[in-house]
């Protein structure tokens, strides 16, 4: 176990994700220049439903982007693992932000291949419905569930019991099934948005013959 700050914020991070940070209260400047003085890391517990989660993720510094008169920051950070809390202090010993003492939670990355054809054929029907080709392009064949999270439809409280699953074949059920529930709806939405547009067009249509 080790203490380390605490950045509490109503989102879920996911290992390897990528996040930019506009950092603007005098208590978490604070926290960023003592990471960047101390070369520590920080922990990014989600905040849902007025509780924090005790499952959380591990977060590095990576750049003050810019850095303004006021004292505010634009921070590029990277998150680097998920953690269990232990114990929260409101205020680490000495400063303005709060910290805990965490675990951290080993990770069976082995993925299922078969699943992940099922799962990468199911998030290409939802990227093309809904035009996201980019998304599509941006898609690696070696993918993890965490890669893909934020980009499938899942609610607040679904990915927090993603980052709470330790096993990525686990993780791929959890996706396959989401995407199972909500692909027929999305498909039928934009079926629904295509009879829409041809409402008021001249058609050309063959009757039916008695």
């Amino acid at each position: 176990m080790r203490t380390i700050p605490l950045f509490p914020l109503n989102l879920v991070v996911f290992p390897g994700e990528k996040l930019n940070l506009h950092i603007f209260e005098p208590r978490y400047r604070q926290l960023v220049r003592d990471c960047l003085e101390q070369n520590l890391t920080f922990g990014i517990p989600p905040f849902i439903d007025n509780a924090l989660g005790e499952i959380g993720t591990e977060v590095r510094l990576v750049a003050v982007e810019k850095a303004y008169n006021s004292g505010e920051m634009d921070i590029r950070t990277k998150a680097v693992g998920v953690f269990r809390l232990r114990r929260f202090f409101r205020q680490a010993e000495g400063k303005l932000y709060a910290a805990g003492t965490i675990d951290p939670i080993e990770q069976d990355e082995t993925a299922d291949p078969v699943l992940r054809e099922i799962i990468t054929s199911q998030v290409r029907q939802l990227y093309e419905a809904l035009g996201l080709r980019k998304l599509l392009l941006e898609l690696a064949p070696d993918y993890a569930i965490f890669d893909i999270a934020h980009h499938i439809g899942l609610n607040t409280e679904q990915e927090y019991q993603l980052l709470a699953t330790t096993s990525e074949h686990e993780r791929q059920e959890i996706a396959r099934e989401h995407l199972e529930t909500i692909l027929p709806v999305v498909l039928e939405t934009e079926r629904l948005k295509e009879r829409v547009k041809l409402n008021g067009h001249f058609k050309n249509l063959t009757p039916p013959t008695f």
